[in-house]
């Protein structure tokens, strides 16, 4: 059985199937990627918690960056947001975003607790 939840004619922003948690692309305001990425990653916290699943049943993550020059900066904001022990498989790479002003990006797929 497929959920979705938060869907409008384009998309959702969680869907799931059986125990796998689909996100959409999350993105979030601030003045620099620093900012971006701390609210971008509190809104896949909500909706992990929405679907029932936390960052510690991530199973993938897929992060787009505006400019690669952020990487460092972006990477210290995740490196302290995921659990120990809990790193899912990832992938970041340069692309041109919505925006102008959006400088991150994440899509994540999680699990939901045994």
């Amino acid at each position: 059985m497929i959920e979705r939840s938060h869907t409008t004619t384009r998309m959702s922003q969680i869907v799931t199937h059986g125990d796998t948690i689909y996100l959409a692309g999350q993105i979030a305001e601030g003045a620099n990627v620093t900012e971006q990425t701390r609210a971008m990653l509190a809104k896949v916290d909500a909706l992990l918690a929405e679907a029932g699943s936390s960052r510690e049943h991530i199973l993938q993550a897929v992060i787009w960056l505006a400019d690669m020059e952020d990487f460092a900066d972006m990477n210290a904001v995740w490196d302290a947001w995921v659990p120990e022990g809990h790193a899912p498989a990832r992938a970041c790479g340069e692309a041109k975003l919505a925006r102008p002003d959006l400088l991150v990006e994440i899509i994540v797929t999680a699990a939901k607790p045994a």
